[in-house]
């Protein structure tokens, strides 16, 4: 198992699914996992602090977990089969639970637990990005945040 962190949430285009981004830890690949919109919403809402008025079903699991007294104590991406994800929850009691990626990495954000992917999960499906090309997207991505259509616009008719 190798450690991951997620990177956020993106829309892929042109199909308009959006994908939770893990990077490994210690190493150059990146998981791209398509989820649902909802499960979207509820990555980035944990992932930017975000506490609805009313809790969401990730909210709910969290608190229930907190409520018993046994917490999460690790969320495994377990494996992949015709294109699709699975998880595990583990809990200090050491009971696992077979879960959706992202309903784990969701809850997984509210706790503060750690994120692992079996390797060959990584193998099969994760993208090698060397640290340079890494640094490169990183600028690409922040360019893409600040342009606007006007920085395109020329004085020649």
């Amino acid at each position: 198992m190798r450690e991951v962190d997620v990177m956020g949430v993106r829309v892929e285009m042109p199909s308009n699914q959006p994908i939770v981004l893990l990077r490994e830890v210690a190493g150059d690949r990146y998981l791209p996992i398509w989820i649902g919109a909802v499960e979207a919403t509820a990555i980035a809402f944990a992932q930017q602090g975000v506490v609805p008025p009313r809790p969401l079903t990730h909210d709910l699991m969290k608190s229930l977990l907190d409520a018993t007294g046994d917490g999460l104590a690790e969320v495994r991406i377990v494996e992949m089969k015709d294109g699709i994800f699975f998880a595990t929850l583990v809990l200090r009691s050491g009971a696992e639970i077979s879960a959706r990626p992202s309903d784990s990495i969701a809850l997984a954000l509210r706790t503060g637990t750690k994120i692992v992917c079996a390797e060959d999960v990584l193998d099969t499906a994760g993208l090698a990005v060397p640290a340079e090309q890494d640094d490169e997207v990183e600028r690409f991505r922040e360019f893409l945040d600040h342009v606007t259509p006007e920085d395109f616009e020329t004085d020649q008719p």
